[in-house]
């Protein structure tokens, strides 16, 4: 194989992201347009922040752990910037992202590219508009936007179907030992941190670790 050139297309880049994640949010930005170059297609997958972090590894929130917090905070904007993508720091309290991880597995089981597009608004709605993700009513207003009937979406929400879903999700991320979001797994590869899309690019160009 020439150099530079991509392996062959094979399975898709699967895409671990929890919507409360502002990391996970600038990685949603580029990954589509990462794995195309490649032939790859996304394949999105939800996962929970605080079941993987506080419950299974018993670590707080980044955003409470003395020193990292203000790494962070000086972090996403220079991030942010070189992406060449909005953030904002919303300040919100207590954001969780059940209604809207169930509901984008709703829309995946029916329309996956929808569902990447609802996902894609909940993030810009948390990271760019600053407005709360938390209420069902707030997910159901983004799954209308896109024509997605509001009541169904608020009933989907709500039901033990979705709800034991986006528990088999989550369980199956811990499986595959995701511990933090953004995590890709490409080809059985695993790649944390959207600091290592570069890590990602070189996997789906050279389909090996060698340095080229």
């Amino acid at each position: 194989m020439p150099q530079g050139d991509p392996p062959q297309a094979a399975g898709p880049v699967e895409f671990y992201f929890d919507p409360i994640s502002p990391y996970g949010y600038l990685a949603s930005t580029q990954i589509e347009a990462l794995a195309a170059r490649y032939g790859r297609e996304v394949d999105w997958r939800p996962v929970l922040l605080g079941v993987t972090v506080m419950k299974v590894m018993g670590l707080p929130p980044l955003t409470q752990t003395p020193l990292k917090k203000d790494y962070l905070a000086h972090d996403k904007p220079r991030m942010a910037s070189l992406l060449g993508v909005p953030l904002v720091e919303h300040g919100l309290q207590n954001v969780n992202s059940l209604a809207a991880c169930r509901a984008f597995l709703w829309l995946k089981a029916k329309d996956a590219a929808l569902a990447k597009r609802f996902a894609s608004r909940i993030y810009a709605r948390l990271w760019v508009e600053g407005r709360d993700i938390t209420p069902a009513e707030s997910v159901a207003d983004e799954a209308a936007a896109l024509g997605v009937d509001r009541a169904v979406v608020l009933a989907a929400i709500e039901s033990r179907e979705m709800k034991d879903a986006l528990k088999a999700a989550v369980e199956a991320a811990i499986a595959k030992c995701v511990f933090g979001v953004p995590t890709f797994i490409v080809d059985g590869e695993p790649i944390w941190g959207v600091d290592r899309l570069w890590m990602l690019e070189h996997w789906l160009r050279h389909g090996d670790w060698k340095p080229h």
